[in-house]
């Protein structure tokens, strides 16, 4: 073959070569796009969902604006042997006198909580749990460099389990913590936890929000952020800080079976918090708006005989007399759709608006009545523990309708309709409501929850909180360390043995 021929035969099988190249060019150009396409939002997702490669720099800059607190309760003084007297005038009188004086032990104290805090501004104001300094006599807060300085409650807020401290930086510089905004919080957003664990000292832990606006019926405002980093007791009070350093939630308590932590913690959300701490701040207590009604949940069947589109609002159950909603044309079988221009989606979100709206303020509530919405003027009132006993007593009075007994860390109450149908009580059913668990509590370790019936103390049925505070004083004036309890939870009836709490 002649190298003419090699030629033309090469040029021959180079052609459906060339072909086939330009056929699939643009096919290619297309695969090649949509690769790149496909790379850049891969790179978006892996940068948003991404672990930090470390929150060392971050658990470095914040660890500082986060103290200890410890506080501590005086103990009796003991006088010498009960029962034993010296006749004034005795030549034996001065004796015994100096006797006494000399082997009695100083007034003793004891630790009766330790926990966390956070500073959260160059005057030396502290931000902690309300539990964790309950009847404390004397308040200590450890800095980072375990300096310790006396602090004084400057106010609490048992309903959010919130309180501040003061303490006297005597020249040292503070370092403050600054609060972020909870509402821009995500479900998988990254947090850290930083507080004071099983007294151990600093200690950083990092999660992500697990859920928000959690509801775990510790009072009449949950509305609390979970979260997966790990929180233990001591962490109490201490802050929940976002990627960029903000406060977004105060932790608070954590769900636990052991009492240790197993994923579920709860925090304060840094939007609940901050009016609360600025009105403690400002006059050392809360004033909550008050509107005056008592509502319930807005079924499905409910809302399809009121010709509502969807089970949405809070349904006006009746209205209190001289109330701000009486006043303001309120009426029974409205369903409250918006308050104040937030919107009511579900029933508990009606006392939380309404106690975060100010006092004395006229504000349009948008009402669901006779199958068209209306809207009616209130002006707000002040909320008072007076008028929430009255609400919750139903005609009892309040010693034996509603009451908190330390000894067991629960709050109780006489059943009432409300609260019947809040838990989905049968009619017939008898016992005292739980309303309230202190979260350091025996009770809280024995898996009491709110709403579990206390039917039986001390083997005897009991019917008002009256009679359970009365058996406990019984049981500990007969020097007993525990009492007994039949409660009836969602497992059943079981008994349950607490240990009795000093006052």
């Amino acid at each position: 073959m002649n190298p003419t021929q090699n030629k033309i035969r090469r040029q021959a099988r180079a052609v459906p070569l060339e072909r086939h190249q330009q056929t699939f060019q643009p096919l290619q150009w297309i695969i090649g796009f949509a690769l790149l396409i496909a790379m850049l939002i891969a790179a978006g997702a892996a940068q948003a969902r991404g672990t930090p490669e470390s929150f060392a720099d971050l658990a470095e800059k914040l660890t500082p604006s986060v103290v200890t607190i410890s506080s501590t309760q005086a103990m009796p003084e003991r006088r010498g042997p009960e029962g034993f007297n010296v006749p004034p005038g005795s030549p034996f009188e001065e004796f015994f006198k100096d006797f006494f004086e000399r082997n009695q032990p100083q007034q003793r104290r004891r630790p009766t909580s330790l926990g966390s805090g956070f500073i959260i501004d160059k005057n030396g104001h502290v931000v902690t749990n309300n539990h964790v300094i309950a009847d404390a006599d004397e308040i200590t807060v450890v800095l980072q460099d375990d300096t310790m300085l006396k602090a004084e409650l400057v106010g609490r807020d048992p309903e959010t389990d919130l309180a501040v401290l003061k303490i006297d930086p005597k020249g040292l510089k503070l370092n403050v913590a600054e609060f972020g905004d909870s509402d821009d919080a995500r479900v998988g957003d990254w947090v850290l936890a930083i507080g004071n664990p099983f007294g151990l000292g600093s200690t950083v832990t990092a999660g992500i929000i697990s859920a928000r606006g959690r509801d775990i019926n510790a009072g009449r405002y949950d509305d609390f952020i979970q979260t997966d980093a790990p929180i233990n007791k001591g962490n109490s009070g201490g802050p929940l800080f976002n990627n960029d350093g903000k406060v977004i939630g105060v932790n608070t308590m954590i769900y636990s079976p052991s009492g240790g932590s197993v994923g579920i913690g709860f925090s304060v959300p840094s939007a609940v918090a901050k009016p609360v701490i600025a009105q403690l701040i400002d006059g050392g207590k809360v004033r909550r708006g008050w509107l005056g009604v008592r509502i319930q949940t807005v079924t499905e069947e409910i809302a399809e005989s009121l010709d509502l589109d969807k089970p949405i609002g809070a349904l006006v159950a009746s209205v209190s007399e001289g109330s701000p909603a009486e006043k303001g044309g309120i009426k029974p079988r409205d369903v409250v759709l918006e308050f104040a221009g937030r919107e009511v989606t579900e029933m508990r979100k009606l006392p939380r608006i309404v106690a975060e709206t100010p006092i004395d303020k006229a504000v349009d509530v948008v009402v669901w009545r006779d199958g068209k919405k209306k809207v009616v003027q209130v002006t707000v009132g002040e909320l008072r523990e007076e008028k929430v006993a009255a609400r919750e007593s139903d005609g009892r009075s309040d010693k034996d309708a509603v009451r908190m007994v330390e000894e067991l860390g629960l709050g109780l109450s006489s059943i009432t309709p409300e609260l019947a149908q809040r838990f989905e009580l049968a009619e017939d059913v008898k016992g005292v409501i739980v309303t309230k668990v202190s979260p350091d509590s025996a009770a809280a370790e024995k898996g009491i929850h709110v709403g579990d019936l206390v039917v039986e103390v001390g083997q005897e049925e009991v019917e008002t909180p009256g009679q359970v505070a009365e058996k406990v004083a019984k049981a500990q004036e007969a020097k007993r360390k525990t009492v007994l309890l039949l409660v009836e939870g969602q497992g059943g009836l079981r008994f349950v043995a607490l240990r009795l709490g000093s006052k």
